[in-house]
């Protein structure tokens, strides 16, 4: 599970305000703040929630490994963008008539 700091930096990473946060893990905005600036540890459950969202928006949480816990991003700012444009091209995927 994710600690306070890993949000703030994750937050960083991919580039979202509390605020946009908050809507998209159903967490109050007051709570991760608290959680950010180590004020107060929410709920187990509230703590899963908000790392899903952050890992949804791209960022991967490095467990121990002997060098430390961390944050980075899955894909780079360039790599988000060509994938989005990929998912919006083509149509309606259907079998070829290649053997």
């Amino acid at each position: 599970m994710i600690t306070g700091p890993m949000c703030r930096a994750a937050r960083a990473l991919v580039e979202i305000k509390r605020e946009r946060l908050s809507r998209v893990s159903g967490i109050d905005e007051t709570t991760i703040e608290n959680f950010e600036r180590k004020i107060a540890i929410p709920e187990d459950d509230a703590v899963l929630a908000i790392q899903a969202a952050l890992e949804e928006h791209g960022a991967v949480f490095i467990p121990e490994n002997g060098g430390g816990v961390g944050v980075r991003l899955k894909f780079t700012k360039s790599e988000t963008k060509r994938i989005g444009i990929l998912e919006s091209e083509g149509g309606v995927s259907r079998n070829d008539d290649v053997p």
